[in-house]
């Protein structure tokens, strides 16, 4: 993986991602027996109207896992994308993205991987896999049954206190959340999100005690 060719402003990513531990990303990390689903996501950076952006979708409302929750693009390793312990994840997060939102994936750079992940209520260990949109295409939802809409959220959105808040399970656990886009961006995606900009230097100081509950059905 490369960073030439990143704009200055990403660079404070690509420099985090080659020093953050798993521990600093989540409490939730793969089982050490090995067990659990091997998946990807794309993190994909881009520039828009308002500066640099993010690329997101909004699962379909009717799926029986995350229903309606946005998400990065990604999905489970298949065969073909070879090794989950090198280059298997890039292959599956490029994969899904283009397969999900239409994108071409040859004008993505991948610069980088976060550390594996843990999502105990789907048993999937997820590589966030980090991308610079250097030659953006047309995105869609491209199957109507698994993505309600594809869209972008600024980073200045995304860094703005006001965006922010707690998301409040009904069992009690607690994470960041951020409303933006007509969206509550909560969960895995909220997570990484967060601790990007924590450790990109991006992050402003935010009221935590604002609170947004979640449904039973999240």
């Amino acid at each position: 993986m490369t960073t030439w060719g990143l704009p200055d402003w990403l660079e404070p990513v690509a420099r985090a991602a080659e020093v953050v531990e798993p521990e600093q990303m989540s409490r939730f990390l793969p089982p050490e027996s090995g067990g659990g689903r091997q998946s990807a996501v794309l993190v994909l950076f881009g520039e828009g109207p308002r500066g640099p952006e993010l690329l997101l979708m909004e699962r379909a409302s009717q799926l029986r896992s995350h229903g309606g929750q946005p998400s990065f693009p990604g999905g489970a390793l298949d065969p073909e994308d070879g090794d989950p312990r090198t280059t298997g994840p890039l292959r599956a997060a490029l994969r899904e993205a283009e397969e999900e939102t239409g994108l071409d994936p040859a004008g993505v750079q991948i610069f980088g991987v976060l550390p594996r992940l843990y999502i105990p209520v789907s048993g999937f260990v997820v590589t966030p896999v980090l991308g610079w949109w250097r030659e953006p295409t047309p995105v869609r939802a491209v199957d109507s049954g698994e993505t309600a809409r594809v869209f972008t959220v600024p980073v200045a959105d995304l860094t703005d206190p006001a965006n922010r808040a707690t998301a409040v399970h009904p069992r009690g656990h607690t994470g960041p959340a951020f409303l933006v886009e007509s969206a509550l961006v909560w969960g895995f995606t909220a997570g990484v999100i967060d601790r990007i900009m924590h450790y990109a230097g991006w992050e402003r100081p935010w009221d935590r005690a604002k609170q947004v509950p979640l449904d039973y059905h999240a």
